[in-house]
């Protein structure tokens, strides 16, 4: 099943969000007050809808409830921006990721419930969406347009078995290229050691791989 994102605001952040989910296979619905803005991108989303965006009413009709997330595209507009994230954590989109416009915005932001904060000019548009593909990891370097290095803490279920019995490469065709003990990064590793609670794993492959991985 495709996964289904929503987001809120059609600026340029907004609308790469909004583009590279599309492409990455999400149905994607977007939401702007603009007309124009509504238009220019109804061709290139599964949905594009005019409306308040602060409006409970317009969240609830879009069936908001069975999205995977929310992307809360606005930030110069403060107020919307705190009205979009309250509405879509109340009627229980499960992961709302904001854009913030400064720190004290961002510190606002996470306190009302926003899952993750962003800020457009260090985080753009493609490697956002990319990241909410892979959102089980705890970060995403894209390395080419089709390969990523991405980190994740040890699952549960691998603590105490090695590389070896895991078989990573053979099952999820990405390769373990690092591990992170205490803070320090280990290049060098013997596939015969025993993974560790809380460590960290470096991971690459090719996108489409570590989506069937995290799945």
């Amino acid at each position: 099943m495709k996964k289904q994102y929503a987001v809120f605001g059609l600026g340029n952040f907004g609308k790469s969000v909004a583009v590279a989910l599309e492409k990455l296979g999400c149905d994607v619905i977007v939401v702007d007050e603009s007309l124009d803005k509504i238009q220019e991108i109804s061709d290139e989303v599964s949905y594009a809808v005019r409306g308040d965006i602060t409006d409970p009413d317009v969240l609830e009709s879009l069936g908001a409830r069975n999205l995977d997330g929310a992307i809360v595209a606005v930030a110069e507009n403060m107020e919307a921006s705190i009205m979009a994230t309250i509405i879509s954590k109340e009627i229980g989109i499960p992961f709302v990721l904001a854009k913030a416009k400064n720190s004290r915005h961002a510190a606002i932001l996470e306190k009302i419930g926003a899952d993750k904060v962003v800020f457009p000019e260090r985080d753009m548009g493609s490697r956002v969406a990319k990241s909410l593909m892979v959102s089980s990891f705890e970060d995403l370097i894209e390395v080419s347009s089709d390969y990523s290095l991405v980190r994740m803490t040890v699952p549960e279920a691998w603590v105490g078995k090695n590389l070896v019995d895991l078989k990573i490469r053979e099952k999820y065709h990405v390769n373990v290229v690092g591990i992170i003990q205490n803070g320090e990064v280990h290049a060098e590793i013997n596939p015969r050691e025993e993974l560790e609670a809380n460590e960290v794993i470096m991971l690459i492959g090719s996108n489409e791989n570590l989506e069937k991985f995290k799945s």
